[in-house]
């Protein structure tokens, strides 16, 4: 039986930068008069990523029989040949042609060319479209900055998303406003490399400045948090903020993705192990209840068995409670990609030794979570999340976007439980 879509369908894959542009191509392209159509954002981080972009399109293309198929997002950029090669492809857009209304409208008209991919090194200016709410009501993600002037060596984002570019104060305000009016609870700010946020304003302004600002300025938005951050860019400003704006969630997702230092600096990261577990330890002194998430990469070109055990026990010295592993990934045209490889299944036993750890680490601070009182953000309504983004299982009558207090009873060992 065919499935039934609406006239403009979207399949978003990736970062919640991605999730931001979904909303700001969905105001586009309706302005533009398109439809029938299916629009993926796709995803380039891993090899594996970008293999899922084209399942899915593969999916939709075959359960939307006569709708075109546009394929856009960083998989698109860095690819562009790969997909404008697949028949179920109508069009692929780079990640700055998406924003652009002139994109849409000529892909409406009928007047596009299979493949609208510039140069994503020639963006000088972050895009800031505007937004007016995302489907659901509780949780809106702002893009406050894009692109990435580090190339660490495993990395292929900066080729899908240009150099830095940071989208301005009275920008990101105006925004969050806008979605404070229309109902939603929770801001997360976003962006490729976050902590770069305004280096290339006037006055170079830090993160923590944008944060006092937003928190200052919008005093009706309940709940503000960070995406991911690299650490070693952590600001004054924002560690104060930390410690002082109960608004300002507390809850971290840290870019470390290795513990041993010789690894860190053939990935040509910024920061050493030392600096991790310094940084972790300031936060939280400043804001002692605070809870981390990370990145790790499991099974980096020479890495050995020592090695591997120092991202290992890097989970127990920095408190790290929410574990995103990715098994090493080379991806075409980085330098990693060069380098010694670890052998594939000594590198998928790490990356499942390192979520074995996650999993016990998460269910050590579900445990600790019973018994206290905490504020969930209503989601759909059956789930939420805590102040610590910790999921929670629902039940009775709670309208998603609403702010309830609840009392932690237990856990099923991934979700709290609630009374």
């Amino acid at each position: 039986m065919t499935k039934t879509l609406a006239p403009l369908h979207f399949a978003t894959l990736g970062c919640r930068l991605n999730a931001y542009e979904t909303e700001a191509m969905r105001r586009l392209a309706a302005e533009a008069g398109l439809g029938d159509a299916v629009i993926v954002n796709s995803c380039a981080v891993t090899a594996e990523a970008v293999r899922k972009t084209r399942q899915e399109i593969r999916r939709l293309a075959r359960d939307n029989p006569g709708a075109r198929v546009i394929v856009t997002g960083c998989a698109a950029q860095t690819e562009p040949e790969t997909f404008a090669a697949m028949a179920e492809v109508d069009h692929v857009i780079g990640n700055a042609e998406k924003m652009m209304p002139e994109s849409w409208a000529a892909i409406a008209r009928g007047a596009a060319p299979r493949r609208q991919v510039g140069d994503i090194m020639a963006m000088r200016r972050a895009a800031a479209p505007v937004i007016d709410g995302f489907s659901t009501r509780a949780r809106a993600h702002v893009e406050v900055q894009n692109g990435c002037d580090h190339r660490c060596t495993f990395c292929i984002i900066p080729m899908g998303r240009g150099n830095s570019r940071s989208v301005p104060a009275e920008k990101v305000v105006a925004q969050i406003r806008r979605l404070v009016a229309a109902g939603h609870a929770e801001i997360v700010l976003t962006g490729v490399d976050l902590t770069s946020w305004g280096a290339d304003l006037p006055g170079t302004p830090r993160l923590g400045d944008l944060v006092r600002r937003i928190l200052r300025e919008v005093p009706d938005l309940p709940r503000l948090r960070l995406s991911s951050i690299d650490s070693i860019e952590a600001d004054p400003a924002l560690m104060a903020a930390l410690a002082e704006e109960e608004r300002l969630m507390p809850h971290l997702h840290l870019s470390l993705q290795a513990g041993h230092d010789l690894i860190l600096k053939r990935m040509k990261r910024r920061h050493l192990r030392a600096d991790a577990i310094r940084f972790c330890a300031e936060a939280r002194r400043l804001r002692p209840d605070i809870v981390f998430g990370a990145d790790l990469i499991a099974g980096f070109p020479t890495e050995t068995e020592e090695m591997f055990a120092a991202t290992l026990d890097l989970v127990a010295e920095c408190g790290l409670t929410f574990l995103h592993v990715f098994p090493f990934s080379p991806r075409k045209g980085t330098p990693a990609a060069r380098m010694p490889q670890v052998p594939g299944p000594v590198i998928r036993e790490r990356a499942e030794r390192l979520r074995a750890e996650g999993v016990r680490r998460r269910r050590a601070f579900l445990e600790a979570e019973r018994g206290r009182r905490r504020q969930v953000l209503v989601e759909t309504p059956g789930t939420g999340r805590t102040e610590h983004f910790a999921e929670v299982a629902l039940s009775g009558d709670h309208a998603p976007g609403t702010l309830v207090e609840l009392t932690v009873t237990g856990h099923d060992g991934r979700r709290l439980l609630v009374a």
